[in-house]
This record gives C-alpha cells, structure tokens and sequence, in this order.
C-alpha cells in the first residue's frame, strides 16, 4: 500500500478524534448554563446536547468547512502538505489537552486555525496564507464575544421589564423549561459551526493528498456525517473541569439568566456559521453569560476568571502555531524524503 495513503488514512482518523476533543472540550459552552441552574443533571445536559450536535449537519450549509480549507494555500502537486495538514492537528489537539486539563475554556477553533495556518507558514513562509480568510477569523475573536455579549445583556433587560409584575417563582419556572429550547440552540449553532471546522481539514487533506480538485465546492457525505458524529460522541463524553468554570465561576446565573446566555450565544452562533465564518463557540458563550451578569451588576462578574480566560484566548492561536511547527519540524527529522 502506497505510504501517503496510509498517511492520509491515519491523519482523517487524528482529524476525526479532534473532533471528539473538541466536543468533550466545549461540551461545557453547550451545556454549562443549564447544569449549573439545575434544570438538567450533567448525564442528561450531555445527551441533550450531542443530540443536537449531531442534527445540526441538516441544517447549516458547509460555508464555514469551505473557509477553514482555504486558510492554507495547498499545492497538490506536493504531497508534503499533507504533513502540514496532520501537523496543524498535531498542534491544535495538544494545546486543546492542555487547557482543558488547566480548565481553561479556550477555543478549540482558533487552536485548529493556528495549528494548520502554523504548520503550513513552517513549510512555505507567511505567503502560503489567504490572509482575507485569517484577518476575518482573527476580526471575529473579540466580535463573537461582543455580539453575544449585546444580545445577552439586551435580552436579559427585555425579559426584566415583561416580567416585571411575574412573581420570581413563576418566572423561575417559566425559563426552567426555556432553558430546555435555549440549551438545545446553542448545542445546535456548537455543532453547526465547530463540526465544520474539521469537516474544512479533512477536505484541505484530500485536496493536498490529490483524492479532490482544489475548485470544488461540495463535500462528500462521509466526511459531514462522521465529523457530526465524533463531535456527538466527544459531546456525550463530557466536559466537567470547564463546565465548573463556565458556569459557575464567572457569575451565579439563574433559569431566565441561562435563558438569555444560551439564547443570544445561539443567536451569534447562527448567523456567523450561515456568513461561513469560524468562530468560536467558547467566546461567544462566555460574552453572553458576561452580558447577562452585567445586568445585575458588574461586581457580581468575577474579573479575576474572566482575565484568565481572556489571556488563554490571546495565547491560542500563536501557541498552537508554535506546537504544530514543532511537530512538522519532528517529521521532517523523521521522514527521510521530507
């Protein structure tokens, strides 16, 4: 059997198991709200939400997987980019590991975006990027949070002033069984958008790989449904360490604050997976859950978590790079004909 190929073969499987990463990872922008007003045990939180995940491949087009394939300028007439691609992998799963055992709720996204767009500048310099598509990916880092951060915040003021006259038990009940909606469209925008992201590798692979022209735009079957499967799998797995941060150490949130969170992170969620942009699904959570707390008051958002999560954030993109450049290096030592 032909070597690349199974190079290949071995490197959609990695792309498929970051995939489960990424679910068990941001398993917790999912499912943090909702575990931590109690309207759901974490089990069932985790079963709502891989469902979910996984029914998202029939509702968003794949305009996110078309961007993240074209980060990278691949020469198919040269078959080490698919180094670059496995590499790139190599580096966002590392670095996914890492904060998710430092219970840092990062972007899986932008480790992935790093790691191929590191991997593939270690090959063949900073021309090899479609800047367009990075300086959009990179706008959007504090976009995502921002717009979740407005909706969140606006819904949450629009929910006070029409259920001012409600007494909060009645209130409290209403949005238990709201938060049931609002957790399952968030779960669905995560799945939209993130399963997409390695739908996008696994394409740039067969491309770099000679198995798919660089113009074409369709994407097989194969590669949606089982990227939406592992991405289900991952999600069901759990996420517990971020959860915790999530939902419970930024601010205290109650049912209708939940509500408004997951609403307005779903809402961001949509409209950027449906423009084709990547976008991360932990920003666009945590800038919600911020929004609604602000509501309150600012001092019940406790600052201190919020900066570590921001500073992991800014280190994502480039630490991932430099993982990923790391591991391209160690192959051209290992690999012979590199």
């Amino acid at each position: 059997m032909d070597p690349l190929w199974l190079v290949v073969v071995g490197t959609v499987v990695i792309a498929l198991l970051f995939d489960v990463v990424n679910g068990f990872h941001d398993a917790a922008n999912s499912i943090a709200t909702v575990v931590s007003t109690r309207v759901l045990s974490p089990r069932w939180a985790v079963l709502w939400a891989a469902f979910f995940n996984f029914v998202a491949m029939f509702v968003f087009p794949a305009a996110v997987a078309n961007t993240i394939s074209k980060i990278v300028e691949i020469d198919p007439n040269d078959s080490i980019f698919v180094y670059v691609v496995l590499s790139g992998l190599l580096g966002a799963i590392v670095w996914d590991l890492l904060t998710w055992w430092w219970a840092l709720p990062t972007s899986s996204s932008h480790a992935l975006i790093g790691g191929f767009g590191g991997a593939g500048v270690a090959y063949a310099g900073w021309d090899v990027l479609h800047w367009d598509k990075v300086i959009t990916t990179m706008q959007f880092i504090p976009l995502a949070p921002l717009i979740g951060m407005a909706i969140g915040f606006a819904m949450m003021l629009a929910v006070c002033w029409i259920f001012r006259r409600w007494r909060p038990a009645a209130v409290d009940r209403l949005f238990r069984r709201g938060q049931l909606v609002s957790a399952s469209l968030y779960s669905l925008g995560h799945g939209g958008n993130d399963a997409q992201k390695t739908m996008g590798i696994i394409v740039a692979l067969l491309v770099a790989s000679g198995h798919r022209p660089p113009d074409a735009t369709d994407i097989p079957w194969w590669i949606i449904l089982s990227c939406h499967m592992a991405m289900a799998v991952g999600t069901a797995m759990g996420g517990w360490r971020i959860v915790k941060t999530m939902g419970m150490k930024i601010t205290k949130l109650r049912p209708v604050g939940g509500f408004c969170a997951e609403t307005g992170g779903a809402l961001t969620l949509f409209g950027s997976t449906l423009a084709g942009i990547p976008v991360s699904t932990t920003h666009t959570i945590t800038g919600s859950i911020i929004g609604v707390g602000a509501t309150w008051k600012l001092s019940g958002i406790k600052w201190g978590v919020a900066g570590r999560i921001l500073w992991a954030w800014v280190l994502t993109i480039p630490a991932s790079a430099v993982v990923a450049a790391a591991c391209l290096y160690a192959i051209q030592i290992m690999h012979p004909g590199f």
